[in-house]
Parts: C-alpha cells; structure tokens; sequence
C-alpha cells in the first residue's frame, strides 16, 4: 500500500496555512494521502497575523479561527522554534519529506535611498511593527522621544503606525500588548504625526476601512489639506474603475472640508509631498525636506521644483517589506522573491525539484491576507501534477518520527500544535488577570516555558 506524500511546509503564517489547506483538499489527500509538518521558526504559528497586524484590529486576527480550523486536521503538524537552515537545512528537509513549500513571508522593510534615511531618529515600519507587537527577536524597547514625527507611505503600515504612535497607551492596554509595549507608549511624546504620500488621494493604498477607523479614536484629530483633494483624467478613471479608491477618495474629501477640531493629538496626510531628504543635526533628526508634485494627466506626478521643510524628530518609512534570502534556494534581490513558474522554484532556468513557494516569498508583499490563497491553490496544483507524474524527489526517511528524533538529537526545543494551545491558554489566563482577552507573551524562553502543559498550569493557576 502507498505511503502517503511527506510534505514540509516552512513558514506557519497564512500562506503557509493556506498551502496546508489545499493539499488537504487536493486529490492527493485522497490517495495516496498526504502527511504535512508546518516548520516554523518561531515558538508559535501565525506568521503577520500574530506579528504584523496592529493589537488594535481584533477583527483582522479574528482569520486565526479560520486558520486553527486546517491545524486542528490530523494529518498537520505543528513544529514551532525550528530554524531554516539552522536547524533544517535544505538536504535535511529532502530526507524527511518528498516535497519543500517555502511561505515564509517578508518581515523586513524595503530600502528607502533618500539622503539622511540612516540618521538616528530613522526607523523602519516593519521594525516599529515587531516591537508593538511582541516579537521575540526585537529589542524590547523603542525610544518615542518625538513630538513631532514623519511616516512614509500612503499604505495601511502607514495607517497603523501612525494610530499607534497617536494613540494614548491607555487606549491600547484593553488590548493584548505585552507590559514592556505599554510601558514605552506611556512615555511616547508624540503629539504630531504627519503622513507622506508623493500622488494624490485617488492613488493611495488605504482600505477603506483602515482609513475611517483613524478618525475613531476620542484624542486623535485627523487633519488633510483642501489643497490635496486634486484629480486628473488617470486619477477620475482609477475612481470609476476601482470601487476602494473612489471610497478612499470620498472620506479624504470629507475630511478635507470639515472644521478642525480640538483632539489634543492629530495626523497629517499629506499628498502631492515626495521625500527627497532627511535633515539632521549632530546625527539626529531634525527635519524632513519634500518637494510639492502635481499630476501629470495620468494619475502619476511630476515634481515642481518647490520644496519644504517640515520640523519632526523621527522618521518612519513605511515604503514595503521585503523577503530576507532563503540559504540553498536561489533569489531576486531586485524582487526580494524565490523564482518560479507558478509556485515551481526555478534555478538555471529548471525546476528545482521538489521545492515550491508561495505567498510573499513568491510574488512579493504586495495584496491582502485572503490573496495568499490563491498563491496556494497555484503552488499546490503544480506539486500535485508532479506527484502524479512521478517527478518528486522521494524522501530517504518518511517515517513520521524520524524528523522528530532528529530535532530532538540535535537539541532542538520544537513546540507543537498542542503546545500553541498551552501558550493560547496562558496568554488568554494573563488576560483575565487584568480584565482583557489577552496579553501576549514576548520572550522567547517564555513562550517555550508556556508551551509544555505542566509549567502552563502552574502559571494560569498563579495568573488566577
């Protein structure tokens, strides 16, 4: 009788989860059925969505029911804490498993190559995000000295970065932020942020309602200038063609025409403003120089030449992510992505047998979460067509157990499925303590703590 498919899928966020999720539904399941073991660096699974989604949209990480749905099935299996390469490498993986799905996402920021972008006061989103969001492998405290800050970029990083910098850290303690990210937002002195967009608002990449949940908050006072509500012949046609555009549009408009009120703090958005530079003084921040675009009848700008200088003391650019390079797989530094033909990894222009990829390492950080499954549903077609076709490179040791005695002769501390359960239980235990639904839990060695069922009930025992 055949054995079932082994299948590694590095990276647990939704992509990877997604990828779980259609070989499960695949004929492939149905026979010869198939094994998967999602290997994640971290000690718990859910990619961006526990790291990279703001504490204050309960809604969007609300997707993790969904996604505890496909790691409940029998045939998953977690394996959290499990570096790649480190404690996997590539001709590891090939032992254990017939086939490689590489989704391991994009957590760094893209280059922004302006003048002065390396001054102290200079930080990148992503970075930002990690912090506010509990990362294990970020510094445990962020310097929020500005009272006056600039954010680059007119996407929903932007947004959130902006909200969280504006908001209060009484706003965000009902929340599940761990106690270090209230601490330093109790200290935060920001009273202005202001958002810089180089188009005008038809071009920008908000969601609709990202954008109006800025205007929410009790202290923060949204502010745009009458004098970037402008559209050429590209930017009507944009409004006509794409429904979130012209919403986006309208609530800029509105915003625009409206009194100003008194919120003690507020966010600027700006268009029509290019950062060329960013100013310093003894290797701080003190300023950011942008020059004033128009529309050039496409939807895209043109400089005009007139320039401004505008007093913060700190930036923030939030241009994109980008993927770091997988060891053993070959990269686009120019994309940051693996490539491929349609999720099948391509080097010297073949297949490189066995090994795929999909969501953000494949076609870049670009989309919604939901966009990642059809990502998935194109990868595992193509895994799926080459099972069938006997083009797979079968696994030397398939056995189930044989990558776990592996991990555990090589003194690899991996958390499971059951273990993120423990975790979820002890988070949601800290939570109660305080009358909130969570408090995450930062430290590595904590959450590894957590995860083993006997230390777990001790601590929800004392949290209650």
């Amino acid at each position: 009788m055949p054995r079932p498919v082994r299948v590694a899928i590095v990276g647990s966020g939704p992509a990877g989860i997604y990828a779980a999720d259609a070989l499960l539904k695949s004929d492939l399941a149905a026979a010869p059925g198939v094994s998967i073991d999602l290997i994640e660096r971290l000690p718990a699974p859910f990619g961006l969505i526990r790291y990279g989604v703001a504490p204050d949209h309960p809604r969007i990480k609300g997707i993790v029911t969904a996604l505890h749905q496909v790691l409940d099935k029998p045939q998953v299996r977690l394996l959290g804490n499990v570096d790649y390469p480190g404690d996997l490498s590539l001709d590891e993986l090939h032992r254990f498993y017939d086939a490689l799905v590489f989704a391991t996402g994009a957590e760094a920021d893209r280059d922004l190559n302006i003048p002065g972008i390396e001054l102290d006061g200079s930080y990148g989103a992503a970075d930002f995000v990690s912090w506010y969001d509990g990362h294990p492998e970020v510094p445990r405290t962020w310097p929020l000295e500005a009272e006056q800050v600039a954010v680059l970029g007119v996407g929903n990083v932007a947004l959130d970065v902006a909200r969280v910098l504006a908001k209060t850290a009484d706003e965000l303690l009902p929340t599940e932020i761990p106690p270090n990210v209230y601490e330093g937002l109790a200290a935060n002195r920001a009273v202005e942020v202001h958002v810089f967009g180089r188009r005008g608002p038809a071009q920008a990449k908000f969601s609709p309602m990202e954008l109006r949940e800025l205007d929410h908050s009790p202290t923060i006072e949204v502010i745009v200038d009458p004098e970037d509500i402008d559209y050429d012949e590209g930017s009507i046609a944009t409004r006509r063609a794409n429904k979130q555009a012209d919403m986006v549009a309208s609530t800029l408009e509105n915003w625009a025409i409206r009194d100003v009120g008194d919120r003690p703090h507020r966010i600027h958005l700006h268009f029509f403003e290019n950062p060329v530079e960013v100013l310093g003084e003894d290797g701080k921040v003190v300023a950011l120089r942008t020059e004033r675009t128009e529309l050039d009848g496409t939807g895209n700008t043109v400089g005009t030449g007139t320039f401004r200088e505008w007093p913060v003391q700190s930036v923030y650019r939030a241009v994109g992510y980008r993927s770091d390079e997988l060891p053993k797989l070959p990269f686009d530094a120019l994309t940051s992505t693996v490539p491929h033909q349609a999720g099948r990894v391509q080097e010297n222009g073949a297949h490189l047998p066995s090994v795929y990829v999909t969501g953000w390492i494949k076609r870049g950080p670009v989309g919604l979460i939901g966009h990642t499954k059809g990502d998935a549903n194109e990868t595992v077609a193509c895994l799926v067509a080459d099972q069938a076709a006997g083009l797979l490179r079968e696994a030397a040791e398939p056995a189930e157990d044989a990558v776990l005695d592996f991990l555990r002769e090589r003194g690899v501390d991996f958390t499971t499925w059951e273990g993120w359960h423990h975790l979820d239980a002890h988070e949601k235990a800290l939570g109660a303590a305080e009358g909130r639904e969570r408090v995450k839990v930062v430290e590595r060695v904590g959450m590894l703590d957590a995860s083993r069922s006997e230390r777990s009930a001790e601590r929800n025992s004392a949290a209650r």
